[in-house]
Parts: C-alpha cells; sequence; structure tokens
C-alpha cells in the first residue's frame, strides 16, 4: 500500500517509516522544513507545515497516499519550552488534523490512522478504564483541561471523518524507550536521578506504559486492519506509582524516591504529575488485541523502564 506518515521525525514516527517500508509498503514521510534532515529514509519525503493547509494539500495530493497516519506533535519542544509545546501540539491535533482530514479526503485515501493517549480519562469509576471511559475535559487544571479537550477533538474529527475514509484512533500509553522522557537521557530520568521526583504518600495513581518498540507495532497493525474505532495502545501491566517508581529509580541507579504529603504534590511536581502518581486510571488494552490483533512485545515495563 502506498502511505504517508505525518510527523515522521518523531519518536514513534521515524522508526514507523522503516517498520512499514519492511512490510512491502511504499511509504512517503511528511516532514516540515526546519526538520528535513532528520527524515528517515523512505520512498518519498514530502514537505508541509500541517498547519498551512494549502501547502499540505498539495504534499499530500502529491503523495497519492491509500492510508495515512498521524504521528504529529510538538512535544519535542518539552524540555526547552512546555508551554510552547503543549500549545502547539494541542494546534497540530485540532486545526492540523482538520487540515489532514481534508486533504486526506481530497488525495483519496480510504484510511487515517491517527495517534492519541491513553491516559486522558476522567479519575472515575475502577482503577482500569476501557476506550468508553469519559475523558478529563473538564479537569480543574486549565492546561491540562485545553490539552484533553484537543484530544477530544482529534478523536471526533478522526471517527467521523466520513464513510469513505475509515478513522482509527491509537491511544498511546506512557511511552518509554529510546528518544521519550522516560529514557535515562530523558526529562524524567534527569529529575528522578537529581532526586527532584519525589512519590506522593499512597502513590495510588495508575500508569499503563509502552515501548516506543510496540507503538510502531500498534501502528502497523492499525494500517493494515480494517478495524476502525479507538483502541487504548499499552502494556498489559497498568501500575500503581507506589510500584513503577521505585522500581524506575532503581533501574536508573538513582537514589530512592523520598516520601512527601500527597498536598504538596501539585507544588512540587505540577499539577498533571501529581494527578498521574495520586489519581489517574490506568488502560486495558483488550480491544485493540482482539480487533487490531496485536499485542505488546514488551507486555510489562518490568521489561526495560530506566534501562535505555
Amino acid at each position: 500500500m502506498r502511505v504517508l506518515v505525518a510527523g515522521a521525525t518523531g519518536v514513534v514516527g521515524h522508526p514507523l517509516v522503516g517498520a512499514l517500508r519492511a512490510r512491502g509498503h511504499q511509504v512517503s514521510a511528511l516532514v516540515r522544513e526546519e526538520s528535513r534532515e532528520r527524515a528517515p529514509e523512505a520512498d518519498a519525503v514530502m514537505v508541509a507545515d500541517a498547519l498551512d493547509r494549502e501547502a499540505l494539500l498539495s504534499a499530500v495530493s502529491a503523495a497519492r497516499p491509500e492510508v495515512i497516519v498521524h504521528q504529529m506533535s510538538a512535544l519535542r519542544l518539552l524540555r526547552d519550552d512546555p508551554a510552547e509545546a503543549f500549545a502547539l501540539t494541542a494546534r497540530l491535533r485540532t486545526e492540523g488534523t482538520a487540515n489532514l482530514v481534508a486533504a486526506a479526503r481530497a488525495a483519496g485515501a480510504r484510511r487515517l490512522v491517527a495517534q492519541s493517549i491513553a491516559f486522558a480519562a476522567a479519575p472515575e469509576g475502577e482503577p482500569v478504564l476501557d476506550e468508553d471511559a469519559p475523558l478529563y475535559v473538564d479537569a480543574p487544571d486549565p492546561g491540562w483541561a485545553a490539552t484533553v479537550r484537543a484530544v477530544a477533538e482529534l478523536e471526533r474529527l478522526v471517527l467521523g471523518s466520513g464513510p469513505d475514509l475509515a478513522g482509527v484512533v491509537l491511544r498511546y500509553g506512557t511511552l518509554y524507550g529510546p528518544g521519550t522522557a522516560y529514557a535515562r537521557t530523558g526529562g524524567t530520568a534527569e529529575r528522578v536521578l537529581a532526586g527532584r521526583f519525589p512519590l506522593p504518600e499512597g502513590g495510588s495513581g495508575i500508569m499503563s506504559f509502552l515501548h516506543v518498540e510496540d507503538a510502531v507495532g500498534a501502528a502497523v497493525a492499525a494500517v493494515e486492519s480494517n478495524a476502525t474505532g479507538v483502541f487504548h495502545v499499552t502494556d498489559d501491566e497498568p501500575a500503581a506509582a507506589a510500584q513503577w517508581l521505585p522500581h524506575y529509580a532503581r533501574a536508573l541507579g538513582g537514589p530512592t524516591p523520598r516520601t512527601i504529603p500527597a498536598a504538596l504534590a501539585p507544588r512540587l511536581l505540577g499539577w498533571f504529575m501529581a494527578h498521574q502518581l495520586t489519581a489517574a486510571r490506568g488502560a486495558a488494552n483488550d480491544r485493540a488485541r482482539t480487533a487490531l490483533g496485536w499485542k505488546p512485545l514488551r507486555p510489562s515495563w518490568r521489561d526495560g523502564l530506566g534501562e535505555e
């Protein structure tokens, strides 16, 4: 098949191009002009900014894809400018997705696979939730509420793209492995190694992790499948912060995270991370296993978290 990967220089997008080509697909990599030098080896490299509607329409039309994979974000900016990283990613999830849907329709694509996140559910109900759980669009933190609303809009646009463009949403768990914040050289690892990542008392928030290689594998499965809808793409072992954070610190060779009162966590860690460590729900991957025929090669975060 002819496949276009939008966001082909990203942590998942870059290896995804190679994985699809290894499966015999003809792959075009869509990148921005300033990222052209980081483009992966592909059958063609298309240059356009997803926020430039006309340029995107032209680039996608030239690629003539049957399937488009949306891996676009601006999270590469997180270390240098977190506010800009989240703001630009929200625009890519809303305006950029709308432009990509229009370009896909104009080019005659039949399938659109888009990345989302598996940790945006409202903290209600069971510790581990399926895809039908409501998203946390009314979170008390304005930044996280805006992020989740952008995620909801991306999913609405992709799943409502019409009968001629089948939509698939892959909600990735918290990524670990090369190039991620949880890599040994990543920002989260730096904080843990410096003793600046405390564990809120109880540590009952649930995290569902996903290795980058498994994110790539799920995207390949979604490209080749006929299934549509929303799928949690996570490992098989949702874990409370009280389990995974001390393990992660040990794997890194860092100090044991000190325990702090939960009430202090938002001030010391920021609202989002405090929420993740104290109240977040995990994500069940049963639907992806059944409908996509996918299963994680690394079924547990214990197999590699903090080791790469």
